[in-house]
């Protein structure tokens, strides 16, 4: 079954709706320690830190994506770390699109969020949705905060 952790971010995942349903933002957001935060884009994204941060950024993704689906492949975790392998998909501008990733979650000891790091290829998903990589990257969020 894994670890206390491991179930925390599988519940955290399935959460975003599975492709089937809207995100659950309020639960995504609880799952967060106050204080936590979001890293998009790993290295170069913009951190979003705090609960009503993060929810904004859910919101704002959410006007201009749809669908979302967190497919976990492998998960490993150690202590307060848990390292996913995963396959996710969303749909925009009317295509699905598909990126592979790698995220790293630091939990405290009340099983709260208080890292959430994503790693993947900004430039192959912007191919797929027709968008500009920089504006994936956070680049364009960084120079315009």
């Amino acid at each position: 079954m894994g670890s206390r952790e491991e179930s925390i971010i599988s519940e955290f995942c399935d959460a975003w709706g599975q492709g089937k349903r809207p995100p659950d933002v309020e639960k995504i957001v609880t799952m967060f320690a106050p204080d936590g935060y979001w890293q998009l884009y790993m290295p170069s994204g913009p951190k979003i830190q705090g609960r009503a941060a993060l929810r904004a950024e859910i919101l704002r993704q959410m006007g201009y994506v749809d669908k979302p689906e967190c497919n976990i492949i492998r998960m490993i975790s150690s202590d307060d770390t848990v390292v996913t392998e995963r396959r996710d998909y969303f749909t925009k501008n009317g295509k699905r699109a598909l990126h592979h990733l790698l995220a790293i979650y630091e939990l405290d000891r009340d099983g709260l969020i208080t890292a959430w790091r994503e790693y993947f290829d900004t430039y192959d998903l912007a191919q797929q949705t027709k968008s500009d990589p920089a504006k994936l990257s956070g680049l364009e969020a960084q120079a315009n905060p």
